[in-house]
């Protein structure tokens, strides 16, 4: 009998979870009331926090809104369009930045000693906390829908709003909010166009 030695890892993944993860996942605009239990968030953050970032950077930082309470304090600070949704998903999620990252890098890159001191400059520490942040909110995204649950992100907000009332007196700077939950298909939008290959790739 053939013995496949192919390792696990190196096998891609079944058409049913390449469905679930893309071609069949939909952002979501409404949602149903079934909760997203404390634990499951958590096993959503151990999931993301193992994506890659330069120099294991992992600036982006993550506040769960379950509460009534806490959802209502976001809400005003919501484009208009994005605030019926909001208060309706079981979860908000507040993905940000924070740009002293750099702070953490002694622990998080060990085997560069000096690593904390590549980030000196403010600019240059804005730009690699955003970049890997946003790596990051994607890996997010593709983590929740990996563990069975819709997502609904979103950018139409009063970021320094976010701010004052989420992060104030942190570094933390907001990138993107995302609505978490299981979805239902009501004001599903059709599938909108995607660029082929030869428009938005080339093989050099």
């Amino acid at each position: 009998m053939a013995f496949d030695s192919t390792p696990a890892r190196d096998l891609p993944l079944s058409d049913t979870a390449l469905d679930q993860l893309f071609t069949g996942a939909r952002t979501r605009n409404a949602w149903s009331d079934r909760p997203v239990s404390e634990d499951l968030l958590r096993r959503l953050y151990d999931l993301t926090k193992f994506g890659p970032t330069a120099v294991n950077a992992t600036p982006a930082r993550f506040v769960f809104l379950t509460s009534p309470e806490a959802k209502a304090r976001l809400a005003p600070l919501m484009a208009e369009a994005n605030r019926a949704k909001t208060l309706q998903a079981p979860v908000n999620v507040i993905i940000g930045q924070d740009i002293e990252f750099h702070e953490h890098l002694p622990v998080l890159f060990p085997h560069a000693p000096g690593a904390k001191d590549w980030f000196g400059d403010e600019a240059g520490r804005r730009e690699t906390a955003f970049r890997n942040a946003s790596l990051q909110g994607g890996y997010f995204l593709l983590a929740a829908r990996a563990l069975g649950l819709d997502v609904g992100p979103m950018s139409g907000f009063d970021a320094e709003g976010v701010k004052a009332a989420f992060f104030a007196g942190t570094t933390v700077e907001p990138n993107f909010i995302v609505n978490l939950g299981y979805g239902t298909d009501e004001n599903l939008f059709p599938r909108s166009p995607r660029l082929g290959f030869d428009e938005a790739a080339a093989i050099l």
